[in-house]
Order: structure tokens, then C-alpha cells, then sequence
């Protein structure tokens, strides 16, 4: 008897660290149902949530779905939302269980909060229901597992309720719960949090290829936090002593796993970095070198105000005296309309001749490439900020899995996206495999748009030492105008127009000179970006290098991109 009642009291637990959002049975006799799962309990802006779909049909006939989710964001902009839909198929007799990504909403205004509504229809029924969570302007989003939630969960937020600046809700709590041995295997599902907590034993209980999906996350900049009770170190934990642009930490506690309220809220804030939300929110807005370096463009009302006059010239007394003189008014029937035909057709002319057709951009890419433990992967952290002319299309799709966002820029006649109240944007984005395609505001006619891309993508290249002493030679598939090597001894090296598969021989260069290049090489890209890239003076063992020939993650086909600038960090193999 105790043994099932063990179960039941497991089976519960398990289900409290995930959030239900649809339960629908369609037939109890049979118990077919429709199962929607969040897999974490607290959405983040500007990322994904995972979800788990389950289809149980036990029927005698096949049985189709729709799961339909809008995401919006702050309540200061009611007018943001991010939609995207999911079809399923269940054969008759069948169970099919599916994980999906669905895209949250970006963070814009002064509080951020997430809420996803998901909408069930097809031949199993119809449901509805909306999850929420809110985050102050300056709060970290943070993933606790159930082990670490449980006992910690109300402490943590009546402190966190006293640090942060509010959420519209009231109240912010500290964060959602996981269930270690649920969790996705792949980084995106990470993406839009700051920081995610466990204990040892639950990092043991994370699978394979969740570890590794974490392990990414943290490189682009994640925080990792495991408490132990007995000890644990990084290398027992088989954690990489070095993480990149993220954080891995290792604390003690209590055999009752509770925290100390004011040391984890500090552990969570006191970073180098801003809260990634708040991150996407003010870094664009008015300080964004790319932006600015990419020059203003002014209206050209002259032109139009010629058009419109010679238009009621036209219209008014030419066509009323000239081309339907009295006894031949009926001519106006004609006349009107094709002089207004001809107007719009000067108007659109003139659009085209000034704004053109697609549009024009920068991007800036830092890219930490990693060959070292048998990991031959990029993270890539996009920026690009791009003008356009006549859209003859705004569909785009990406064939590189990643996150998105627009980032409110600075305010302008042409800037559709911007930190306003009355900022609106309806942004479709539907993830399928390891593809992604988006529509709606992404991209509009005759405006202006800052975007931030998040990949990682799989890579041979690398810097290793050739068979002669003081020499490296390069696998990149494009040459490196400038490259920057920290060796062992903390002496800095440099060399110039690196070529792919040719030998190269460093030349030491001081400490100064190599600050100045990371300052000036590091100008184009935002604060954290920033932040982030400086820490390569202080990573003994690595390069940076500057090249303006490397691929980039592409998006609307009609940009043509003035300038693409990559900045290549990573260890000397």
C-alpha cells in the first residue's frame, strides 16, 4: 500500500514543477484527451517558452489539432503581441507527444511582463487559456528547480517584492520552477532567462542532451548556479572551467536545500552584465553606435508639396476650364479620375526614386568559436539595424536555429519599433525544426528597424599552431584583416590579413596597444555586447580577430547589407 501512495505523492510533485495549460478530453470513455504543458512555470520576454503537446486518441479515426498562442507584452504596450500557431495529427489508436518552442512577445517600456494565451481547436475540441509572469524593469529572469523552489519560493519573492521595481502586476516573483528531468535539450528553450538554479543532484538527474543545451546557453551568456551538499566542484560536476561569456557557480547549502535570501538575490543581479530583457529594452534606444554610424535620412517634402500643388492645378481649375469646358462637363467623369491615377503614380514614383526599392543595413556579429572539447560550434550574437525602401515582400525565413528579437531604437519618423507608450507591432513568428519564418512588423516599407539575433551554429574553423615554433595557421573559410593572440605568459601578440590555410607569425605587441584595439574594435556594438567582448583581456590562452568577409545569419531576402562586421573570439587550439 505504501509503495503506490510513494508513486502518487512522485507523480505530483512532478506535475507542480510544470504549469497545464490545456487539459481537454474529448471522450472520457476512452480517455482520449489533449494534454498542453508549459515545461518552465514563469514565460520570459524575448524568447521562447517550451511546451510539451500530448494528443491521446483513442478513437477509431484519425483526429487533428490547432494550438493558436498570442503573445503579449508589457501592459504600458498593449498594442505588442507575437503570434504563432502549430498544427497536429494523431493517427487513430495513437499517442503523440511533441515539444514546440512558442515565442514570447520583446520587451519594450518601463515593465515587463509575459503573457501567452493558447487556444485549442480541431476534432478534439476547443479550450482557452493564458499564463502570465511579470518582471520589474531591472529583474533578472530566473529558473529555480522544484527542489530549490519548494522550500525557497515564498522567502524569495517577499525579498524580491522590496529590490526591484515593480511590474505592473504589484509584484515580481523571483522566479519559475523546472523539473530537472523534464527539461529540453535544446539552448533556445534557455534563451530568454538570465540565470538558472539547481541543486548537484539535479543536475545528475538532467539527461544528456539537456546538459549540453545548458552548457550552450551559458557560453551565449547564460549563469548556471549549482548548490551542493556535499562539496561538488566543476570538474567533479563536469562542468568546462571556462563558460565563455556566461557564469557557472558552485555554492553550498543546507541539507534542507534553503537559500539565503539576500546572497542568491545578489547572485542573480551582481553581474557585469544587465538582465538580458532589460538588455533588449535600453541598449538600442538612443546609444547604439550601429545605428548612428548608419547616419539619419531626412524627408523630402519639397518634391511632394510640387506634386500636390500642381495636383489641384490640375484637378481644380485646369480641368474644370480646360479639359470639360462649359457644355462638356461630363468629361469630368473621365478626367477626374485619371488625373488623380496620374498624381498617385508621380507619388509612388517619387518614393522609389528616393527610398528605393528593398532597403540597406549594418550588421555587427560577435561569434565565440569553440573547437575545444570536441564542441566545433559558433555562439553568434547578431546585431543589425537596417532602412528600407519600397517592400515588395516582408516574409522572410531563417534557415539558422535561432532567437530573434526587435529592439526598440531610437525615436525617428522612420523608427516603427520604439520605447513609446503608444508603440504597437504585431510580430508572426513560427518555429519549425531548425528553421524559422516570420512575417507581420518584422520588416515594413520606408522605415526603420533594430533587430538581435542569437544562434549557434556548427563550425570546423579554429586558430591552432602549425609545426613551427611562433606560427599559426587559420581553418576560417575567409581571411582576418586584424588578429589579437593573449598567450600563456599574459604577452600579447598581433598580425594582419590572415589568409585561410596559410601560416601566419604573431609580432608582440603592448599591453596598451591591444586595450586600444578591443576599445575601438568593440565601438559598433551595444552595451552588453560591449561588456561581454572586454572580457578578452583578461583570457590568457585566446584571440580576437576582426574580419568584414564572414557569413552572417540572414534574414529578409531584399536588405542588401552595407557592412557586415565580425568580431572571432576563442581559445588557441
Amino acid at each position: 500500500m505504501l509503495r503506490p501512495i510513494l508513486l502518487l505523492l512522485l507523480a505530483a510533485a512532478t506535475l507542480t514543477a510544470q504549469e497545464t495549460l490545456i487539459r481537454e478530453t474529448f471522450d472520457p470513455k476512452t480517455d482520449t484527451h489533449v494534454e498542453v504543458v508549459a515545461l518552465f512555470t514563469s514565460p520570459a520576454p524575448g524568447g521562447y517558452l517550451p511546451v510539451r503537446v500530448k494528443i491521446a486518441n483513442n478513437l477509431n479515426s484519425q483526429r487533428s489539432i490547432r494550438l493558436a498562442f498570442e503573445a503579449r507584452g508589457s501592459y504600458y504596450n498593449p498594442g505588442l503581441n507575437t503570434r504563432s500557431s502549430f498544427d497536429f495529427t494523431a493517427a487513430a489508436g495513437k499517442t503523440v507527444t511533441r515539444d514546440i518552442f512558442v515565442p514570447t512577445a520583446p520587451s519594450v517600456g518601463p515593465a515587463s511582463t509575459c503573457s501567452i494565451s493558447t487556444t485549442l481547436s480541431g476534432s478534439l475540441g476547443t479550450a482557452f487559456n493564458t499564463i502570465e509572469s511579470g518582471l520589474g524593469s531591472n529583474q533578472p529572469a530566473v529558473l529555480l528547480s522544484e527542489a530549490l523552489f519548494t522550500p525557497n519560493a515564498s522567502i524569495l519573492d517577499s525579498h524580491t517584492s522590496g529590490h526591484f521595481s515593480h511590474s505592473y502586476r504589484g509584484t515580481s516573483d523571483f522566479a519559475g520552477k523546472f523539473d530537472p528531468t523534464q527539461i529540453p535539450d535544446d539552448w533556445r528553450a534557455y534563451a530568454a532567462y538570465d540565470s538558472l538554479l539547481m541543486t548537484d543532484a539535479d543536475w545528475a538527474n538532467v539527461p544528456a542532451g539537456a546538459r549540453n543545451a545548458i552548457l550552450s546557453w551559458v557560453r551565449l551568456g547564460g549563469q548556471l548556479a549549482i548548490f551542493s551538499q556535499t562539496g561538488a566542484t566543476q570538474q567533479s560536476l563536469g562542468l568546462p572551467t571556462d563558460p565563455s561569456f556566461g557564469q557557472i557557480t558552485i555554492a553550498p547549502i543546507n541539507f534542507s536545500n534553503t537559500l539565503d535570501p539576500a546572497k542568491t538575490l545578489d547572485l542573480v543581479t551582481n553581474r557585469k552584465t544587465d538582465p538580458r530583457q532589460q538588455s533588449l529594452r535600453s541598449d538600442f534606444d538612443g546609444m547604439w553606435p550601429l545605428q548612428n554610424t548608419f547616419g539619419t535620412r531626412s524627408f523630402q517634402y519639397g518634391l511632394f508639396i510640387l506634386v500636390l500643388i500642381a495636383f489641384g492645378i490640375l484637378v481644380g481649375p485646369v480641368n474644370l476650364f480646360v479639359f470639360a469646358k462649359s457644355g462638356r462637363r461630363h468629361r469630368l467623369f473621365i478626367t477626374t479620375p485619371l488625373i488623380s491615377l496620374g498624381a498617385s503614380l508621380v507619388l509612388v514614383g517619387l518614393i522609389i526614386l528616393q527610398d528605393g526599392i528593398g532597403g540597406s543595413g549594418a550588421r555587427t556579429v560577435l561569434m565565440e568559436v569553440r573547437p575545444d572539447g570536441g564542441q566545433n560550434a559558433a555562439f553568434v550574437h547578431q546585431e543589425q539595424f537596417c532602412r528600407t525602401g519600397v517592400l515588395t515582400g516582408t516574409r522572410f525565413t531563417i534557415n539558422t536555429p535561432c532567437v530573434i528579437n526587435p529592439v526598440p531604437i531610437n525615436q525617428s519618423r522612420w523608427a516603427r519599433l520604439t520605447n513609446r507608450h503608444d508603440a504597437a507591432g504585431n510580430f508572426v513568428l513560427q518555429p519549425d525544426g531548425g528553421k524559422l519564418s516570420g512575417s507581420g512588423d518584422w520588416f515594413q516599407s520606408r522605415s526603420e528597424h533594430g533587430h538581435f539575433l542569437t544562434a549557434v551554429v556548427p563550425t570546423r574553423g579554429r586558430i591552432e599552431p602549425t609545426s613551427n615554433p611562433g606560427t599559426l595557421i587559420s581553418t576560417f573559410e575567409f581571411p582576418l584583416e586584424a588578429f589579437y593572440h593573449l598567450d600563456s605568459a599574459g604577452q600579447w601578440h598581433s598580425a594582419k590579413n590572415i589568409q585561410p590555410g596559410k601560416p601566419f607569425t604573431l609580432t608582440p605587441i603592448d599591453r596598451k596597444t591591444a586595450e586600444a584595439a578591443i576599445k575601438s574594435t568593440a565601438f559598433e556594438l551595444s552595451q552588453r555586447l560591449r561588456i561581454q567582448f572586454a572580457q578578452v583581456n583578461q583570457r590568457p590562452g585566446h584571440y580576437f580577430a576582426i574580419t568584414t568577409q564572414a557569413p552572417a545569419i540572414e534574414t529578409l531576402p531584399g536588405i542588401r547589407w552595407k557592412t557586415t562586421n565580425t568580431l572571432i573570439t576563442g581559445p588557441v587550439m
